[in-house]
């Protein structure tokens, strides 16, 4: 296929989001993981990839998995939070992309307004302005800790927790947070692999304010940007919502269903190529975000 017919193929398929935003009256965005990658924020990185960068200089024997489950933390909590504490400090002071900004912007003029549901833990929908109380986090949040020995069901805020870290060498150098109630090592409230302890009152609590809010409107347009089927949490949410749908995403199978809008760019290009459309070709302007 030559790059005049890729062209034109994206060209089209912004038009036809674009008018399919218009006329919606609610909007769910759902995010994978994908839009983190796509971010591109300078110094931004996943916990893999803090443990790569560790690991190919020590020489470590230990993989990802021995590092992302609750067990780490049991194990070895400073170095578990080594990880994780450089995690929750980038998060902190990651500024959300354009992205962030241009999915308010389209979302702004829904009557019904937006709802966002995320696999992501970071809290970037909430830092780019996004109501807290219209996002999903069904992985949960770095942002708070729920206890290692499962003495209380309750899960609290990290907002005072300020870890130190040692990044040569992945490890806390200050306190490993604790629980107030036993005094057990406190870990993120994030599911994680072989995860059977995770509390999962947050996304519980978030999930009950979505769904009242949709059965109160006629099948939501949902924007699913950054999502995949290697974890196909995203992507299964934004089906089973039966209602249209714009996948924004590099790789797109052939075989998807047809009457979805396939928009095949990264995060950043596809929100922009349906933002202008909207705002050249549908609405007058600008608008606030």
């Amino acid at each position: 296929m030559d790059d005049s017919f890729d062209g034109a193929v994206l060209a089209e398929s912004f038009r036809k989001a674009a008018e399919l935003i218009a006329n919606s009256e609610a909007l769910v965005i759902a995010a994978g993981a994908g839009m983190i990658a796509d971010s591109e924020r300078p110094g931004f990185l996943t916990p893999q990839e803090i443990w790569k960068a560790y690991s190919e200089r020590q020489s470590s024997r230990l993989q990802f998995s021995d590092i992302a489950g609750p067990a780490a933390f049991a194990r070895d909590p400073y170095l578990a939070w080594g990880v994780y504490g450089q995690c929750l400090n980038l998060y902190r002071e990651a500024q959300p992309h354009v992205e962030f900004a241009l999915l308010r912007m389209v979302g702004a003029r829904a009557k019904h307004g937006t709802f966002v549901y995320t696999s992501n833990v970071d809290g970037a929908f909430q830092k780019a302005g996004f109501a807290g109380n219209r996002v999903v986090e069904c992985h949960g949040s770095i942002h708070y800790f729920q206890c290692t020995s499962n003495c209380i069901d309750g899960i609290w805020s990290a907002d005072e927790f300020f870890p130190v870290v040692d990044v040569q060498q992945c490890r806390l150098i200050s306190k490993v947070p604790l629980c107030p109630r036993c005094g057990a090592v406190a870990r993120p409230n994030i599911l994680m692999l072989n995860d059977w302890e995770w509390r999962s009152i947050l996304p519980e609590m978030q999930e009950e304010r979505l769904y009242d809010w949709v059965n109160e409107i006629e099948r939501p347009t949902v924007i699913e940007i950054g999502a995949d089927d290697a974890i196909p949490t995203v992507r299964n949410f934004a089906e089973s919502l039966d209602g249209p749908i714009i996948r924004i995403s590099p790789e797109i199978s052939a075989d998807y269903d047809s009457s979805i809008i396939k928009v095949q760019a990264s995060a950043l290009t596809g929100m922009q190529g349906i933002s202008r459309v909207l705002l050249e070709e549908i609405w007058d302007g600008e608008i606030e975000v």
